[in-house]
């Protein structure tokens, strides 16, 4: 269970002790503060009963004790309750049941390593430090600094060797008691989330309807995201998100354009933080790489090679900027991000030269599929953009889009005995790399253009509607989410993040995709499939999970190295409702067009405190598949 509200972190089992074993502990900028926190009452540790998470940052642990003498029963008549806080906050709480007056001592037994996140999760994290009493508490102290952990009320003694802070309570019938545990470094300010703040660029969106899984779902996926706000730490007024917990606590670009872009319905603030921050980090001067968005390599699975995901970020850029643009992100703020795109489009067009796609930056580089589909969107997309500007480039970049898509249908499509599909990728020497995957998704997500338009894609009507049928297929469709290879393909592993698990980002842009193009029946499996899986996570969706085929009484089985939260998982759960209205805007022509999905798959649907034109927005879905806005800016008109 882990509580998230960056850069504080708590994790912990749902036992709710924290043993120091494995990744338990309080965390303050991926550094463990404390690693142990035991709670015995009157020398026994409760029983747990139940955990549960209260908010993105907050869970409560409650734990039974019978104290009374024996031949009163087997009732328990003590509950110990705990609520813990990523901000390195734990309260204690002790209630009696008991028909006479209690006198409960109870102990806390605390320790650390003060090791890093990485240390801890290659087994490298060392041994518990020595304490130290220090104000009513005990302080550790070691080469990376000094934490300390305070309590109200101060505690009757305090043990440095054993590590231990001891009360006495006198519980009169039905009376408690508690004691609140603060964890922090010395000389550092109570930890302040970010997501917590009254700057927060995420709107308060909330759902209703017919299935009561849907406002759960938006309700902990907001959550989650406000939880993983970070800010840039030399422009603390740019916020973006961090990639997920608890393994990847910091900017991811790919990843934090990705999920900005899904959350735009909860307004354009963090679009337009996360675009500031990438932007002064673009490479510049000369040289092949002037242009792009920096980004590490990424596994891509035993067919291709590793995949550059600052080729994804590059292409992402000029997308978010223009469909934030619709959205209504204002047009100086548009405006002053618009040369780095501009710098993006330069690249992609440098790269591809006179050619028609878009390789691998190292050399000899394959062609991918997916990559194709993000240039062509980055091409059109910024062509329009260009063009409501009056910069140069439009023209040529929708030429170079119109030969890829020539191109594309000539040479990436195959047709053999396992029936016809797109190539996942070409190889130098031209041959196709024919594995179906989760990745092709990408095809259909063409992006936003105006008029609540959107833009062409590379695959014609009769590829989209093949497309449709193998996204829907069994072979992909796993019934809890898209697999991320299919099950025929050589080297399929249900747990393998790029040959088989259910990748819920792109799953999602499948639902959207497919729901788009007309074909609502296959969106409408994959959705129930994501909210199932949804459901069955607490609404708090891992990035990937087992693409195990769904059974009647199964449940989908976690992955152990994803994310939980994550980013694009949980901007995800936000494009996965939105789709249902079909909600897209055009700002600057101040309309807002619905394309709702006909068949209402979830029945009726109420998105209230979305944001379009920097105002609240609500949009109902009835169980006819009619959608109708409830709230919006004014002067907004709704388009045909």
């Amino acid at each position: 269970m882990i509580c998230v509200a960056l850069p504080g972190l708590a994790i912990s089992t749902e036992q709710g002790q924290q043993t120091g074993r494995g990744l338990e502990g309080f965390y303050r900028g991926g550094r463990r503060l404390l690693s142990r926190c035991q709670v015995r009452v009157a020398g026994r540790e409760p029983l747990a009963v139940q955990a549960r998470m209260l908010a993105a940052d907050r869970a409560r642990f409650v734990g039974t004790l019978r104290v009374s003498p024996q031949g009163h029963g087997p009732d328990p008549d003590v509950v110990v309750e705990r609520t813990r806080c990523a901000d390195g906050t734990e309260r204690i709480t002790l209630h009696s049941a008991a028909p006479r007056p209690l006198r409960l001592p109870l102990e806390v037994a605390l320790g650390t390593d003060l090791a890093t996140l990485g240390a801890i999760a290659s087994g490298r994290a060392g041994r518990e430090l020595p304490a130290g009493v220090h104000d009513g508490g005990l302080r550790w102290s070691g080469a990376e600094g000094s934490v300390s952990v305070t309590a109200e009320p101060p505690p009757a003694d305090a043990l440095a060797s054993a590590g231990l802070l001891r009360w006495e309570f006198d519980l009169p019938p039905g009376g408690s008691a508690s004691v609140e545990l603060r964890v922090r470094p010395d000389g550092a300010a109570s930890l302040r989330a970010v997501g917590r703040t009254a700057t927060s660029p995420l709107a308060p969106a909330c759902a209703t309807g017919d299935d009561p899984r849907v406002p759960a779902l938006l309700r902990t996926s907001v959550d989650d995201l406000r939880a993983l706000l970070q800010r840039d730490a030399a422009h603390p007024a740019d916020l973006h998100l961090a990639a997920g917990a608890p393994w990847r606590c910091g900017l991811a670009p790919a990843e934090a354009l990705a999920a900005a872009r899904m959350a735009l319905p909860l307004g354009t603030g963090l679009a337009a933080g996360t675009l500031r921050t990438l932007a002064r980090a673009q490479i510049a001067g000369p040289g092949p790489k002037s242009g792009m968005i920096p980004g590490p390599r990424r596994d891509a699975g035993p067919h291709l090679p590793p995949g550059c995901t600052g080729t994804e970020a590059t292409l992402l850029f000029p997308v978010l900027l223009a469909e934030a643009r619709r959205w209504g992100l204002p047009e100086r703020e548009t405006e002053e991000l618009l040369p780095a795109a501009e710098r993006c489009l330069t690249w992609l067009r440098n790269t591809v030269g006179d050619g028609p796609y878009l390789p691998d930056p190292q050399p000899g580089g394959a062609v991918r599929c997916e990559t194709q589909a993000h240039a062509h969107r980055a091409a059109l997309l910024g062509a329009d953009l260009l063009d409501a500007y009056g910069r140069p480039g439009g023209t040529g970049l929708r030429q170079w889009a119109q030969a890829l898509r020539g191109a594309f249908h000539d040479d990436f499509w195959i047709d053999d005995l396992r029936g016809d599909r797109p190539a996942a990728a070409r190889a130098p020497d031209g041959r196709l790399v024919p594995h179906l995957g989760a990745p092709v998704a990408h095809l259909l997500d063409t992006g936003l253009l105006g008029g609540g338009g959107l833009a062409q894609g590379l695959l014609d009507k009769v590829r989209t509607e093949r497309l449709a049928r193998l996204l829907g297929g069994p072979d992909l469709d796993s019934g809890w989410g898209l697999r991320g290879l299919g099950v025929k393909e050589a080297g399929h592993n249900p747990f393998g993040h790029r040959t088989g698990a259910v990748r819920v980002h792109e799953t999602a842009l499948a639902v959207a995709g497919l729901a788009a193009a007309g074909y609502e029946k296959e969106a409408a499996s994959l959705l129930r499939g994501v909210l199932a899986a949804a459901e069955a996570f607490g609404h708090r969706l891992p990035e990937m999970y087992a693409g195990e085929q769904r059974t009647e009484d199964g449940a989908p089985l976690p992955h152990p190295a994803a994310c939980r939260p994550a980013a694009t998982a949980a901007a995800s759960g936000v494009l996965l409702l939105t789709t249902l209205a079909g909600i897209r805007p055009d700002v600057p022509a101040r309309t807002v067009t619905l394309r709702p999905v006909r068949s209402a798959p979830l029945g009726e649907i109420v998105l209230t405190g979305l944001r379009v034109a920097g105002a609240p927005f609500a949009v109902r879905v009835g169980r006819l598949g009619l959608a109708m806005v409830e709230e919006a800016a004014d002067g907004l008109q709704l388009g045909v």
